[in-house]
């Protein structure tokens, strides 16, 4: 088996699959966390590792001389659109992943960052954690992520890097709302002695970003990846960030757009985003019939749309549960997201597409309002129609009390369907 199995995040219930499914020979955690390895299978060789211990103690020998095609990582997906799988990475595919953000956002050995993500993830593990130990840049670990805490460590003006998703940013904006002025001033000045903030992992709302920049003077560098592939497009770190884009490919990637059949679309023209060199993964692990769907001509198909507009990506959305076919219209329910978030009563929304036999599919949105704010279907419908096309506007409602997450903070669309679904259907 590979060297390293990564699991979830601390808390989450199916924290031990990974390790069954990899058949994890050894086990590592620390004190506080190796409790919850009871559950692990009994075959397993159970090993605890004091973190602190073991950080201070002398190499016992140099690093061994691997080749590229070894497997080195298994991360799983996420599982907001099916059932999580094992992500083979080699050392050859990580090293290029980590190497290519090292050039492209000019990392360094003074460089220093908060980690603030589950190391169960690409964006975790990767983008900072690796990062940083390859340029020999320092990296603060959070056991998890707590807004004041986090803005604490900000405020300490030492901090050169911060990376986080666009659900940490929005508990940021509302702490630092909630705060005094005095801190409020110390908490944007620690923010103004960094050099670059990057979110990624969701689609950031263009309203977040807008606030961000009020807040910290930065314009939020977004950039694009999957777990199979590493980081693919990236905002530049110098030049214009143009909200709601992606930028351009990362040095090392190949991109390009393609129809329903496979074949080239020009520019301007949406297609499903698809990916190939030498960051992409190498297999999903005992999954060769999905490995092998996964791949086009040598292409790696993320099941993403988007378009080229000006020379810079924008992604649509998940072409299984963001583009929604009605009435013969192909439409992004990221773009009627981003209108929705602009009600004053809107505090976050989903849009999802359900089955119509009139339609094809339904728009449906389902809402997370601002305090003691209401709002009807009739009234929705009413304000989006000054702001969109007729077949863009929602046909269904559902106020919910809060969206459905997974650990990183992305709405699971297929759980937000469920809402619209007729008792029989579900």
């Amino acid at each position: 088996m590979g060297d390293l199995a990564r699991g979830r995040s601390r808390g989450s219930p199916r924290h031990v699959a990974p390790a069954a499914d990899a058949d994890a020979a050894v086990v590592v955690a620390d004190a506080e966390l190796a409790p919850r390895l009871d559950a692990v299978p009994a075959a397993s060789t159970v090993r605890q590792l004091r973190t602190v211990g073991a950080l201070a103690a002398e190499p016992r020998s140099s690093l061994p001389d691997v080749p590229d095609d070894r497997r080195a990582m298994i991360l799983y997906t996420s599982g907001t659109t099916g059932k999580p799988k094992g992500v083979v990475t080699t050392h050859g595919s990580l090293r290029a992943q980590v190497t290519s953000l090292v050039t492209a956002w000019e990392w360094r050995a003074d460089d220093r960052i908060l980690l603030v993500l589950p190391l169960h993830h690409v964006h975790g593990i990767v983008n900072v954690l690796a990062c940083a130990l390859w340029s020999g840049a320092r990296c603060d670990m959070l056991g998890q992520f707590d807004a004041l805490e986090t803005w604490a460590r900000i405020a300490r003006g030492d901090l050169t890097l911060f990376m986080a998703v666009p659900t940490i940013y929005h508990k940021l904006i509302a702490a630092w709302e909630a705060a005094p002025p005095e801190r409020r001033r110390e908490w944007s000045a620690g923010c103004g002695r960094m050099r670059l903030m990057v979110s990624g992992s969701a689609a950031l709302p263009v309203r977040t970003l807008e606030r961000w920049r009020e807040i910290s003077g930065h314009t939020l560098l977004e950039r694009y990846g999957m777990t199979e592939i590493g980081m693919a497009l990236s905002n530049p770190l110098r030049g214009e960030r143009r909200p709601g884009f992606v930028g351009t490919p990362l040095p090392g990637v190949e991109v390009r757009l393609v129809d329903e059949r496979g074949a080239p679309v020009v520019a301007g023209t949406p297609g499903e985003l698809q990916v190939r060199g030498p960051t992409v993964f190498l297999e999903y692990w005992r999954r060769p019939d999905a490995t092998a769907a996964a791949f086009q001509d040598g292409w790696f198909r993320t099941g993403d749309v988007a378009a080229l507009e000006r020379g810079s990506y924008r992604i649509l959305g998940r072409s299984s549960v963001d583009i929604i076919k009605t009435g013969g219209y192909k439409i992004s329910a990221l773009e009627i997201e981003e209108v929705l978030r602009t009600h004053p009563a809107v505090a976050e929304c989903a849009v999802v597409g359900v089955e119509d036999a009139e339609w094809g599919e339904r728009v449906c949105a389902a809402l997370e309002l601002a305090p003691a704010c209401d709002l009807t279907l009739s009234e929705l419908q009413g304000w989006v129609k000054e702001r969109l096309a007729p077949y863009k506007v929602p046909r269904a409602l559902s106020v919910v009390r809060a969206l459905p997450r997974n650990a990183l903070g992305k709405v699971m669309k297929p759980e937000v369907a469920k809402l619209f679904r007729a008792p029989h259907q579900r």
